[in-house]
């Protein structure tokens, strides 16, 4: 996909596979949304990126309306959604069973929210407001939506 003046949404991009995602996109003439939790991060990603080509909205992936702030503040800004990329995760090492007893409960229910249902959260709002784009290609695509995911999904970690 050619990049040029198209807009994309990278959550968790202040840090990590995000932030790389978020500069090479920039790189390809793209300007990007910054949905993160961590503020500074974030307008030091804007910063760098410039402000002409950047913007940053404090997202939390799971909240409906944090993400609708999201992405009403980057469709104001920068004019449209072309673009999801989801990059925004948590982990939480622990052995399924340690000396205190087994994982708790409420920290996977935790990791849930934030990795898939906060990836569903932000995708869904986001094509909802790609299906207004004009086709950007013959097939009739309006929008790409990318998620990703941890090597953890691969590689088991100790105890688990």
């Amino acid at each position: 996909m050619d990049m040029n003046g198209k807009v994309a949404v990278v959550t968790g991009g202040a840090s990590g596979i995000g932030q790389a995602v978020a500069r090479r996109l920039a790189e390809a003439g793209g300007k990007i949304a910054i949905f993160d939790l961590n503020e500074d991060a974030g307008q030091a990603m804007v910063a760098e990126l410039g402000v002409d080509n950047c913007v940053f909205a404090n997202v939390n992936v799971v909240d409906e309306a944090s993400v609708k702030a999201g992405i009403e503040a980057t469709v104001t800004a920068l004019g449209a959604i072309h673009v999801n990329v989801n990059c925004a995760g948590i982990g939480n090492a622990a052995k399924t069973l340690g000396k205190n007893g087994p994982f708790p409960l409420d920290l996977w229910n935790t990791v849930i929210a934030v990795n898939l249902t906060g990836t569903f959260n932000v995708l869904r709002l986001c094509a909802e407001v790609m299906a207004k784009n004009e086709p950007m290609t013959d097939d009739g695509a309006r929008g790409v939506i990318i998620n990703t995911a941890s090597v953890a999904a691969y590689e088991g970690q100790m105890g688990q």
